[in-house]
């Protein structure tokens, strides 16, 4: 079976997070490389473990590599914003897993079929991933007017890279909302919770709409249908409350559980972005492997 090549840049917790998930379900990648700039990495250590190659180079052994198509980032918003136009002068695809905010919002379950032929795939925010769904399917029955998220993450599951990313994970997270989620306005507020045993991951919505009571049972219908898209790629995706109405509001709360098979369960957080990530590559390598002859970084 033809596979895109690809590499992980980022050997942190979300880059090993989503190596296993290519491991157990990738389809249509194959990982070839995971790169970073540490020595003693962990990280590293895993993925040579598993047999992958590994480099210390970083970015540029991704870039020196002809057979490599897609590049999973997993580093941070201002190392993607440096490395995007290196990518695609080299003519690279890239999977952002950063709030860097380069390339167009991707949320699967929403838009992946507006923009699955581009070659910088933002994957917003793990808070993003989780909300802008369910603020889409709102507004698909009648006009959100306001929409807020909040998103409660176990301290846990926040390391340093998320800790850094905070504020550029709001902005990135409230724009979602409304490119595509489809509302006029939006908010976004993390929360990030020491609670022993660490919590899943929870996000509340809130929706603004005109005339609740005349759509809800739309509203409902519309919610359901796109909370079963999501779980297609992320199994831990459930809906815990609503749609309920609360004046001209439409309340609902989305727990996330992880998988469990690098990280924690209640790593719901991580496990959100690099499942989404994953669909996102496997649906691009698919249209790649499948509308062109075998060429350069294919198997």
């Amino acid at each position: 079976m033809r596979k895109l090549k690809s590499a992980i840049l980022g050997p942190g917790n979300i880059g090993m997070d989503l190596m296993y998930k290519i491991m157990s379900r990738g389809k249509n990648i194959e990982l070839k490389l995971v790169s970073g700039i540490v020595a003693g990495s962990r990280g590293l250590a895993l993925a040579r473990e598993n047999g992958f190659e590994t480099s210390l180079d970083g970015v540029e052994s991704i870039l020196a590599d002809p057979e490599i198509r897609l590049v999973f980032e997993c580093t941070s918003a201002k190392a993607h914003l440096a490395n995007a136009p290196r990518y695609r002068e080299a003519d690279k695809i890239a999977i952002d897993l950063t709030p860097a905010a380069v390339g167009p919002y991707v949320v699967p379950a929403v838009n992946l079929e507006q923009h699955v032929g581009g070659g910088n795939f933002n994957m917003v925010t793990c808070g993003g991933q989780a909300t802008v769904p369910l603020v889409a399917a709102v507004n698909a029955v009648t006009p959100v007017e306001y929409a807020e998220i909040v998103a409660t993450l176990a301290s846990k599951s926040a390391g340093p890279g998320t800790r850094a990313n905070i504020d550029e994970f709001t902005e990135t997270t409230a724009d979602a909302v409304v490119s595509v989620g489809g509302a006029k306005t939006g908010k976004a507020i993390i929360i990030l919770n020491p609670a022993e045993p660490p919590l899943l991951m929870r996000n509340t919505v809130y929706c603004k709409v005109q005339n609740p009571d005349g759509h809800i049972a739309r509203i409902n219908a519309q919610v359901s249908l796109m909370v079963e898209k999501v779980r297609q790629y992320v199994p831990g995706y459930r809906l815990r409350l609503g749609p309920e109405l609360d004046g001209d509001r439409v309340i609902m709360m989305v727990e996330v559980e992880g998988e469990g098979s690098y990280l924690p369960k209640y790593s719901g957080n991580l496990d959100i972005i690099t499942a989404t990530a994953l669909a996102t590559a496997e649906e691009v390598a698919a249209r790649i492997l499948h509308s062109c002859p075998k060429n350069r970084g294919e198997r």
